[in-house]
């Protein structure tokens, strides 16, 4: 865990934080907005300063857990929302997470990791929901870095990848992505098998 938290960690401290576009995506916001069951369990992996767990919280959804490899984003949504509870807020290596999730929210997680994690990656989401559990959010569907994140990919690799441990529900093209990413985001929305 050192190698990735400390890359991490300075990626927050020199503010090289391209994906953190300091609000809650428009394709998360309008997924959230539909949502009506407010117990659900949801888990934000990656979740960097979470705007999309601030956007939760104030939706009324009270179970939201956010993992992140660096404590400094954190923090950040500690103090930017003190009402936040910390017990939810967990400082680890998401492969080593455990429990049982009804929704988990993907936003730039997926493409920060090594392109060698992600069947590493499907199989710890399939692990961590519950039965007909949904992994919803946003890909890239463009080739972007080889060599460091954030690694792109297309559709056709990503339902290859999926398609064994989900049901694959959508995976189009986002109408809503904010500007600077039209045209270059898949939303999706995944069942557990």
């Amino acid at each position: 865990m050192d190698y990735y938290e400390n890359f991490w960690n300075y990626k927050y401290i020199v503010e090289e934080t391209g994906w953190d576009i300091g609000f809650v995506s428009t394709p998360l916001k309008e997924y959230i907005d539909q949502l009506s069951n407010k117990k659900l369990k949801i888990l934000i992996p990656g979740g960097g300063n979470s705007y999309e767990a601030e956007y939760l919280l104030n939706k009324g959804f009270k179970n939201i857990f956010v993992v992140d490899i660096s404590v400094i984003p954190l923090k950040n949504l500690a103090e930017r929302v003190p009402s936040f509870p910390s017990k939810k807020l967990l400082h680890q290596d998401f492969f080593e997470l455990n429990g049982a999730f009804d929704l988990i929210l993907e936003q730039t997680f997926f493409c920060a990791l090594d392109p060698s994690l992600r069947v590493a990656y499907v199989q710890k989401m399939h692990q961590l929901l519950k039965p007909e559990g949904k992994l919803v959010g946003i890909l890239f569907n463009i080739p972007l870095n080889d060599d460091k994140p954030p690694f792109g990919g297309n559709k056709t690799e990503y339902k290859g990848l999926f398609s064994e441990k989900f049901k694959i529900v959508k995976m189009e093209t986002a109408f809503n992505s904010i500007p600077s990413r039209t045209g270059n985001e898949l939303f999706f929305k995944l069942i557990k098998k």
